[in-house]
């Protein structure tokens, strides 16, 4: 039974489960028997919702995913006990709410899961030992939801000064029999990885499923207007009779088999392109099922494997292993790097850059149509595929030279997947290079002929993208260069780099002086360009 926080239960449960915004794993082995020694609390924390200013889709779909989890544990016959963000009795802290419903409800013993965010695996391992000081039992458990441990991916390359992402993809690929020969040591067709097939264009002549996903049958107006009434600051757009995100586990598995059925096909081709025609493409739109542990990667992965042995015809294997790469291999391998590297590595900033984020990032009013779509894309849906994450927002940030925090505080926010460990690997590691190479081999710069290669963006531009200086010259060109050139010392000597530094050198004094000159009144015109 469900308990109200200010009433007195009639049991006297000895143990308080905590379970975080993003434990929501309904096959957890915790769940596995009732007992009513045992009562599970979720509680909706103010400073979660408020360490920086969240889309408002993100804010609602945790707060309802949580609720719809409590029901859940329920109606299995578990004893739960839910606070609202607006329960005159919330205290708006993990320990001290846990604190208080053990003296209410005399309990003498403490559990909880371990925390994926460094910050609150540090709160709760410090509210634990109060908890031990007092002789009180203290229970953690791993969440059972990963593919490797904290330590594994520190373990794997001890010794080394860079990790390998392919070397860890392959152990995944191995340890779990993923797309492998009967001898489990050999990847069928020979071949581990299909990235080089992955990088094409959109055709303006293929069509994109329309998008089936489960409409919510959720009140969420009254959870809009609570979070509203209660002053939490948000971003973004909501429309409660069209919010599409899964806000259960059943959500998750139907939106998961929709983009087998109809997208995983073209995924593989087309996951890098970008369009103005649609904001998912062959996207699955998995990402918060899969990061509030709704769903497991591994029941994932192998639902795609499965669509493929059934559809081999219609799905190309590059495509299942390009899905299976992101899954197995780079998600895990994000969350290995995370837990390699903090608390440390929130504070890298290799380039020293000191910028700060335009404020049209917040509106997406920008007459660069890339970044005007991007962005207007992510305010609407509180998403953008990783390609339009790095090669686009961050790779604007990137040549503007913006402080990393402000970039990390802005991707934590706006997207509705963001949680820290996968978010700041990917904005303070791979978009922005700040880590000086711990995740990438290079910076991921690029001018406006790598947009214009995999998007539809600069067909309506006013900025011409041949262009490098003068009227109507895109932004990006000249930053571009000015970003190389300014930071030759550092990245000079990176084999990875390629002709860059030559094409520059080529170039001559005049020209570089005039690329040189418009980067410094784009970036003194940022807020009007």
């Amino acid at each position: 039974m469900q308990v109200p926080l200010l009433s007195t239960p009639v049991l006297k449960p000895n143990t308080i489960r905590l379970l975080l915004g993003d434990q929501l794993n309904l096959r957890h082995p915790w769940f596995n028997s009732v007992c009513p020694e045992v009562v599970y609390t979720l509680m909706e924390i103010r400073p979660e919702a408020t360490y920086v200013h969240h889309h408002i889709q993100k804010v609602v779909a945790f707060f309802a995913a949580m609720r719809a989890f409590a029901a859940a544990l329920e109606q299995q016959g578990h004893l739960v006990i839910y606070i609202p963000l607006d329960d005159p009795d919330n205290l708006h802290d993990f320990a001290a709410n846990c604190r208080m419903l053990m003296q209410r409800l005399g309990s003498n013993a403490f559990a909880y899961q371990l925390p994926d965010e460094w910050r609150l695996d540090q709160q709760l391992a410090a509210f634990a030992r109060e908890l031990k000081a007092e002789g009180v039992a203290v229970e953690v458990a791993d969440t059972k939801h990963f593919l490797s441990q904290r330590d594994t991916l520190a373990n794997l390359f001890s010794g080394k000064k860079s990790y390998l992402m392919e070397t860890f993809y392959r152990k995944m690929r191995t340890a779990y029999n993923i797309l492998m020969e009967p001898d489990r040591s050999t990847p069928l067709t020979g071949r581990w990885n299909y990235d080089a097939e992955n990088r094409k264009k959109l055709p303006a002549s293929t069509s994109i499923p329309p998008l089936n996903w489960p409409q919510t049958t959720h009140n969420l107006s009254e959870l809009i207007d609570m979070i509203h009434q209660f002053g939490v600051p948000t971003i973004g757009h909501i429309d409660p009779a069209l919010f599409h995100w899964p806000l259960s586990r059943e959500d998750g598995l139907a939106v998961l088999h929709h983009f087998i059925d109809y997208r995983l096909s073209h995924f593989g081709a087309y996951q890098d392109a970008m369009s103005t025609r649609d904001w998912l493409l062959f996207h699955s739109g998995i990402s918060f099922a899969l990061n509030t542990k709704m769903l497991h990667p591994l029941e994932v992965a192998e639902a795609a494997v499965d669509a493929w042995h059934a559809r081999p015809d219609e799905i190309p294997f590059a495509a299942v292993e390009g899905f299976v790469r992101q899954i197995v291999g780079w998600r895990e391998y994000m969350r290995g790097i995370y837990w390699a590297h903090m608390p440390e590595y929130a504070e890298l900033n290799f380039f020293n850059h000191q910028a700060p984020l335009p404020e049209w990032f917040w509106t997406g009013r920008t007459r660069m149509r890339c970044l005007s779509h991007a962005i207007g894309q992510s305010l609407t849906h509180a998403y953008a595929h990783h390609i339009q994450r790095l090669m686009i927002t961050g790779n604007f940030a990137l040549l503007l030279g913006v402080h990393p925090d402000a970039v990390d505080n802005w991707y934590l926010g706006i997207y509705i997947d963001a949680v820290q460990w996968v978010e700041i690997t990917n904005t303070r590691g791979m978009s922005q290079y700040a880590d000086g190479g711990i995740v990438g081999t290079k910076p991921y710069a690029a001018s406006a002929n790598y947009i214009h290669k995999m998007s539809d963006y600069c067909a309506q531009c006013p900025y011409d993208k041949s262009r490098k200086y003068g009227e109507r010259a895109c932004p990006f060109n000249s930053l571009y260069w000015d970003f190389y050139h300014r930071h030759r010392d550092q990245l000079g000597r990176n084999p990875r780099i390629g002709m860059v530094y030559p094409m520059w050198d080529k170039m001559g004094d005049a020209e570089q002086t005039q690329i040189l000159e418009h980067a410094a009144w784009v970036k003194a015109h940022v807020e009007t360009l």
